[in-house]
């Protein structure tokens, strides 16, 4: 069965994740969420198995990722699956926020949904992990993905997972991070280190930032997937000083070249 996988990434988890649950199936396309922020309409993929893998933001879905969801049409669509990546938790709510979204659309919702822990990303609050600790999260989140992907292809269909904890989480966040997230980008500055590269306008999945007299520019469009913060290979993009003294990350297996791909403007 031919399979397509969209996704959304920022420092590249679940782009990661995504090649590793293509490679694994085969006769797999992997398309970037990213790419359809231009367009309008329904999104009908030429696919009979569907399936998205993005990040958990504040125990739900990333706002594009979301918004990407409401326009899907998915009435020649045998099985869709979603895989979620996060730092430490909240996969069950954005797992749950989907299944919905699309029982709301087209009223047929999720036929399985996975959670992998992942390297954590969001430097305004916290460091990511760094050395032997990042290196044994990557390891079991391999590990994970195999276990996924075999699930996928023999079409299993669990039980979504349920946490009222994590619910009462979301309810209590995610409605805050929904109506802050694009004017967030406020908080970030560049320093006179910025070497006017541009690597972090061309990183941005949103096409966020532009490049004013060799500065960056946010233009209040933003995802807060922190891909410019981590990106910049001068380190120059700061929020706030906390961010100054946190490690960067970016998921080893995938290259700076392949995160600027993702709005498809890219050469």
């Amino acid at each position: 069965m031919k399979t397509v996988i969209y996704y959304f990434t920022g420092t590249g988890n679940s782009l990661a994740a995504a090649k590793k649950i293509a490679g694994a199936l085969g006769d797999c396309e992997v398309v970037p969420i990213a790419s359809f922020t231009n367009t309008v309409g329904s999104i009908t993929p030429d696919a009979g198995r569907v399936g998205i893998v993005c990040p958990v933001y504040f125990a739900g879905l990333p706002a594009m990722a979301a918004s990407f969801a409401e326009r899907l049409d998915l009435a020649a669509a045998d099985y869709v699956f979603l895989v979620v990546t996060h730092g430490g938790g909240g996969g069950a709510a954005a797992l749950r926020q989907l299944d919905g979204i699309l029982r709301d659309r087209q009223g047929r919702g999720l036929d399985a949904g996975f959670t992998v822990h992942m390297p954590g990303n969001y430097i305004l609050m916290y460091e990511s992990p760094a050395g032997e600790k990042r290196d044994r999260l990557l390891d079991a989140a391999e590990a994970e993905l195999d276990a996924i992907a075999g699930r996928v292809r023999q079409g299993e269909r669990p039980k979504l997972p349920n946490s009222p904890v994590v619910r009462i989480v979301k309810a209590l966040t995610y409605p805050w991070f929904r109506s802050h997230v694009h004017g967030d980008d406020r908080k970030f500055t560049v320093s006179e280190g910025c070497t006017s590269c541009g690597t972090c306008a061309a990183v941005c999945p949103a096409g966020n930032i532009e490049m004013v007299d060799g500065k960056p520019v946010w233009n209040h469009r933003c995802e807060l997937c922190c891909g410019c913060i981590h990106l910049c290979p001068a380190e120059a993009i700061q929020a706030g000083r906390g961010t100054g003294k946190r490690q960067r990350y970016r998921n080893p297996s995938v290259g700076i070249a392949e995160l600027k791909g993702q709005r498809g403007d890219e050469p």
